[in-house]
């Protein structure tokens, strides 16, 4: 990853971090949201908002069943925004 995907990563860790009320130790890029963090589809909402938001991005919210952890965040928004790495 360059240096700007490492940062992207960084800051959609944190935004999840705070969605699902989680310290950044407590939670990994492949951990399962539903499973392993008992995230809702309200806090689903609230990631894909929040990320909207942040990198003025839309992407539908059929995606939301592709967006199960941070590794499928950012593959999901890095294609909506156009990131190459």
């Amino acid at each position: 990853m360059s240096t700007e995907s490492e940062q992207r990563m960084a800051e959609i860790r944190e935004i999840i971090g705070e969605v699902l009320e989680l310290d950044d130790d407590e939670f990994t890029d492949t951990g399962h949201f539903v499973e392993d963090y008992e995230a809702d589809s309200l806090r689903a909402i609230e990631i894909l908002a929040r990320l909207e938001k942040k990198y003025n991005v839309e992407i539908p919210q059929s995606e939301l069943a592709r967006m199960i952890n941070v590794k499928t965040v950012y593959e999901v928004l890095a294609e909506h925004a156009g990131w190459q790495d």
